[in-house]
């Protein structure tokens, strides 16, 4: 266990994290050719005072050389993110070998969470957060894949946290709730995010009241209400409505994130801060105003980084 490691155990560093989202996404989508070299996101992240960062190994780099480079750079890393279309019956031998690989980098990192999802739905990109199309027989199939995938997971150390999202075919509380019931509770864990629970009309407080025990890490995301009620009387898409300001940074939004985190203790696992698009004219700017939000509202938890 590296020195890095033993601080988090030791509680020197706490489980508090950012996601760099913000360099990768725009309100066009995804544009990884826009960010800036790894080693410049890695220094703007620890200079604005986070400790911790989500995992993202690159494809091309060893995990330890990955863990070295945080390490050289005062970070940690966090639990990651898994998607699949587990609704393609077809892909789930391939999911079950991809979700046992991502496990194994994960476990090589010292983790023991990861949050899992259902990939994006070009549909449900278009039409957000109201579950268009929905299938009883589509959702039966992501059942049993994300199953599939969750014990592979479980059998490397992993536990899976299951990621609600919008623009994905496990998106409304019917699908969600439908998800958690499947899965044997053995091998898939919750890993709320109150952005996108709050956008899909999904109430956070009786979700964490429901489901309390099985909670195993949470996404602290903020969201602008008349943004999302403008998408829905104009139409606008997933991205589209990212680009007209629909994240913001912690406290910058309309959701009451101190309740959500006061109704859920105790809790002492992993809080990964999420911008997917940066309000801030900048993503350091944006993570700065995270980081300043977690000093004024986590402190009273004992959890300042």
């Amino acid at each position: 266990m590296s020195e890095a490691r033993n601080r988090l155990v030791r509680g020197d560093v706490k489980p508090i994290a950012i996601n760099p989202l913000g360099y990768f996404l725009t309100g066009r989508g995804w544009e990884p050719e826009l960010a800036p070299p790894l080693l410049t996101i890695l220094s703007e992240l620890r200079s604005a005072g986070f400790r911790a960062i989500h995992s993202d190994p690159p494809s091309n780099m060893e995990v330890s050389e990955y863990s070295q480079l945080l390490q050289d750079n005062g970070l940690l890393p966090a639990p990651g993110y898994y998607s699949a279309h587990f609704e393609n019956k077809d892909q789930h031998q391939a999911i079950i070998e991809e979700a046992r690989k991502i496990a194994r980098r994960h476990a090589e990192l010292g983790l023991d969470r990861i949050f899992v999802a259902s990939e994006l739905s070009p549909l449900r990109l278009r039409v957000p957060a109201v579950g268009a199309n929905a299938d009883h027989g589509r959702l039966d199939v992501i059942i049993e894949g994300l199953t599939l995938a969750a014990q592979a997971m479980t059998s490397e150390g992993i536990r899976p946290c299951l990621h609600q999202h919008v623009g994905t075919f496990i998106e409304t509380s019917e699908e969600l709730e439908a998800v958690l019931a499947g899965v044997p509770t053995e091998f898939l864990d919750l890993g709320p995010d109150t952005g996108h629970l709050s956008w899909a009309g999904i109430d956070m407080f009786e979700l964490i009241s429901k489901h309390r025990n099985r909670i195993g890490a949470v996404h602290i995301k903020d969201i602008r209400r008349d943004v999302v009620a403008s998408g829905r009387l104009t139409g606008a898409g997933y991205f589209e409505l990212g680009g007209r300001g629909l994240w913001a940074e912690p406290g910058r939004g309309d959701l009451n994130l101190d309740k959500f985190i006061s109704d859920l203790q105790p809790y002492d696992g992993w809080f990964v801060i999420e911008v997917d698009v940066a309000y801030e004219q900048s993503p350091f700017q944006s993570a700065l105003t995270s980081r300043q939000w977690v000093s004024d509202h986590l402190d009273f938890l004992g959890v300042a980084i």
